[in-house]
């Protein structure tokens, strides 16, 4: 399972908001966003571009680090 850690998430509503840009990139499933760890992990379904899920949270705000 791939995954991303994410800087800047305060609360559920964060982790919601993450869930939704990861959940939007095509090939994405059972998106899973922990905010005690900061990690977004994902399955794919197709190989998935980890560049395009990093911009895609990094578009709404949050950093992706590592």
């Amino acid at each position: 399972m791939p995954s991303v850690k994410v800087k800047g998430m305060t609360c559920n509503h964060c982790v919601m908001s993450v869930t939704k840009a990861v959940s939007s990139i095509a090939g994405t499933s059972n998106v899973k966003v922990d905010l005690l760890s900061g990690q977004a992990s994902w399955d794919e379904a197709a190989p998935v571009d980890v560049a395009a899920v990093k911009k895609a949270i990094e578009k709404i705000g949050f950093e992706v680090v590592g």
